[in-house]
C-alpha cells in the first residue's frame, strides 16, 4: 500500500472533515477522470473503499451511543454524556451533519479516564484472573527463577457473515523459530488445505470452499524470553542491514521523527542504551488505546507520535521506526497474547544488538505496567510465555496472496475472507485447549 504517501486533494480533505462524505466520493469520482501517476490513482481509489471502512466503522448515532454507556457503567446519565462530549473524550466523526460514535468508543473511555473502571456493571473476571496469572510468573521471572517452556493447543475458528460459492480464508497458523518451535498440525475443517511454509512472513493456512465454518487446530512449544545485556559490550550492528531501512506508508524517516528520535535518544551512542531511550519514552508517555481498523490510517506512526496513544501494534510501529532511525535493526512479531485462561491478538518488536542477537520489546505491556517500574522494565529485552507468533514480519504478502486489499493489509491475527467479489465479513474466536508446562 505504498500509495498511501500520496495526499488526497484538498477539496477532497475539506469534504471528508466537514463530514459530507457523498460529495468527496464525487470529487474523487471527477479527479479519476484526470491523467494521473498510478500511484496517485491507486491513492484515490483506496479512498473509496476506505470511507466505505470509515463509515462501517462508526455504527452508532447518538441516541444509541448513551445507550451502550448506560449499558457498560452504572447510574450513567445523559447529561454525563453531554459533558464527556464538551471534554472531547467520545470518539466520534460527523456524517451529514450528525454524530456517529466508533464501535469500541466505550471500552476506549476507561482509557481516557482510569476512573470508569470502578463503575462497570459487568468485571472482566477472565481478563482479572489472567492478569494475575501473568503478574505472578512475571515477579518469578524478576527474581530470578529459571525460564520456563509450555506446550500449547489452541484453535481458531473463522465465521463468515454470508455465503458465498467459493470462498478463500486464511487463518494463522504459528511459525518456527525465535522463542517457538515442535509446531504441529492437529486438525483442519476441511481435508483440502494449503499450509504455507515456515519461512513466510506471515504464515496461514489457506481454505477454499463453501461453508460458512473454518477452523484450525495447532500445538507449538513457546519459552519465555530473558536476557542479560552488558551495555559495555555491545558493537555497532553488522547484519540486518534490512531492517534499518523505511517501508512506506508507516515506516517513513520523516523530517519529524528524525528530528524526534534525535531528540529521544540525545548524545547517548550505545545502539542498546538508544533502544532503551526509545524504549522508556514510548512506554512512560504513550496512552494505550483501541484504534481504529489499520486499514484506515495512511501512517501509523505518526499518528502515534501526534497523538501520543495507540494500541499495541501502533506503539511497536512506532518503536520499530525510531529504531531504524537511530540505527538499530528493528522487526514486528505478533500473534496471540495466550495464557492459560484465554487468547487475544497481540503486537509486540524485535530489536538487534551485536553480539546478543535478536531481543523483544513489548511497548504495550511494559506501558501498561508504568505504575509497577520492575514490570514496565522487563518487557525491554525479555518476553513472557504467553504467545502465539504468526508473524515476524509487518505488511506482507499471504502465500497465496489474496486478490483484493485484506481486512488488516498490515497484520494477521484473526483471518482473512474473500471471494470472487471482494472481502467477506467474518467473526473469529480464539481457544485455549490446553496450556501445560513442559
Amino acid at each position: 500500500m505504498e500509495f498511501l504517501i500520496y495526499s488526497l486533494p484538498e477539496d477532497v480533505i475539506r469534504e471528508e472533515t466537514l463530514g459530507n462524505f457523498s460529495t468527496a466520493l464525487k470529487l474523487i469520482d471527477e479527479f479519476l477522470k484526470k491523467d494521473l501517476p498510478s500511484l496517485q490513482r491507486k491513492r484515490l481509489i483506496y479512498e473509496k473503499e476506505r470511507i466505505e471502512r470509515l463509515l462501517e466503522n462508526y455504527p452508532f448515532d447518538e441516541r444509541e451511543a448513551l445507550e451502550k454507556l448506560k449499558e457498560m457503567f452504572k447510574d450513567f446519565s445523559e447529561e454525563e454524556f453531554r459533558r464527556l462530549l464538551k471534554e472531547g473524550v467520545l470518539d466520534y466523526i460527523v456524517v451529514d451533519g450528525k454524530r456517529r460514535f466508533e464501535r469500541r468508543f466505550f471500552h476506549n473511555l476507561i482509557f481516557v479516564k482510569p476512573e470508569y473502571k470502578e463503575k462497570l456493571k459487568k468485571k472482566d473476571e477472565k481478563g482479572e484472573k489472567a492478569r494475575e496469572i501473568l503478574h505472578d510468573r512475571l515477579e518469578r521471572l524478576i527474581r530470578g527463577e529459571k525460564p520456563k517452556e509450555y506446550l500449547v493447543k489452541a484453535r481458531i475458528t473463522l465465521r463468515l457473515k454470508k455465503a458465498s460459492s467459493r470462498n478463500r480464508v486464511w487463518l494463522p497458523f504459528p511459525k518456527e523459530g525465535f522463542q517457538t518451535k515442535n509446531v504441529k498440525l492437529l486438525r483442519a475443517s476441511h481435508k483440502e488445505f494449503y499450509l504455507a511454509p515456515n519461512n513466510v512472513p506471515q504464515r496461514t493456512i489457506y481454505f477454499e470452499g463453501n461453508d460458512t465454518v473454518y477452523f484450525v487446530e495447532f500445538e507449538y512449544t513457546v519459552r519465555e524470553w530473558t536476557s542479560r545485556i552488558n551495555p559495555e559490550t555491545v558493537e555497532e550492528p553488522k547484519r540486518f542491514k534490512e531492517f534499518l531501512k523505511e517501508e512506506p506508508p508507516h515506516i517513513v524517516f520523516t523530517p519529524k521523527l528524525r528530528w524526534f528520535t534525535e531528540t529521544v535518544v540525545g548524545s547517548e551512542k550505545n545502539p542498546y542504551l538508544k533502544a532503551k531511550k526509545i524504549y522508556d519514552w514510548i512506554t512512560l508517555n504513550v496512552r494505550y488505546s483501541y484504534v481504529k481498523p489499520y486499514a484506515l490510517y495512511e501512517n501509523i506512526t505518526d499518528f502515534v507520535v501526534d497523538n501520543l496513544k495507540g494500541d499495541c501494534g501502533f506503539q511497536a510501529l512506532l518503536f520499530i521506526t525510531m529504531c531504524r532511525i537511530a540505527g538499530i535493526p528493528a522487526r514486528w512479531q505478533s500473534g496471540w497474547y495466550i495464557n492459560p485462561v484465554f487468547a487475544s491478538p497481540h503486537d509486540w518488536a524485535l530489536f538487534y544488538v551485536e553480539p546478543y542477537g535478536w531481543l523483544p520489546a513489548d511497548l504495550s505491556f511494559g506501558g501498561a505496567r508504568r505504575e509497577k517500574e520492575p514490570f514496565r522494565r522487563f518487557y525491554f529485552g525479555n518476553l513472557d510465555g504467553f504467545r502465539m507468533v504468526a508473524n515476524d514480519n509487518f505488511m506482507k504478502d499471504f502465500d497465496p496472496k489474496p486478490r483484493y486489499i485484506r481486512q488488516d493489509p498490515t497484520d494477521n491475527q484473526v483471518g482473512e475472507a474473500e471471494d470472487e467479489d471482494g472481502r467477506l465479513p467474518f467473526e473469529s474466536s480464539l481457544e485455549v485447549l490446553s496450556f501445560e508446562e513442559v
